[in-house]
């Protein structure tokens, strides 16, 4: 089973060295893609609920939601039910961006699966999938 883990990894780095390479020029990096994509999915969400939204610490979201800010991907405001909330809105940077980053993630997609036959790629979606569900409800009962 470490092998699995192993290959997960290597997966995940090669596509951040792919992705790297697409968004030369956009001003954003492999991890900031996700946020940005998570961000415009939806609009106005607090960052506490990104953070939930992606499995990702509190602490990760409000350092990457600074810098998306600086580059001028994002808008924090306060919220006005709670004004130690910061809500997020995407720019219409991040908008823009957003379709280079679909393009390179269906790319990058295309290229992993290549050899791969309908059945195939199926059988590794519903796999993959089942095994996300699992993470996802390990996390959520140390949450609790």
């Amino acid at each position: 089973m470490a092998t699995l883990m192993r290959n997960i990894g290597e997966i995940w780095r090669c596509a951040n060295l792919f992705r790297t390479e697409e968004y030369e020029g956009l001003g954003i990096g492999s991890y900031q893609d996700s946020y940005i994509a998570d961000v415009c999915a939806n609009p106005g969400a607090t960052q506490e609920q990104l953070s939930r939204i992606m499995y990702v610490h509190k602490s990760n979201v409000a350092r990457q939601m600074g810098s998306l800010e600086e580059k001028g991907f994002i808008e924090r405001r306060a919220d006005p039910a709670d004004r130690r909330s910061l809500r997020v809105y995407p720019t219409k940077k991040a908008y823009a961006a957003l379709e280079k980053v679909k393009k390179a993630h269906a790319e990058w997609l295309e290229l992993l699966l290549s050899g791969l036959d309908e059945g195939e790629r199926a059988e590794a979606a519903a796999l993959l999938q089942r095994l996300a569900e699992n993470a996802k409800s390990i996390v959520g009962r140390r949450g609790e």
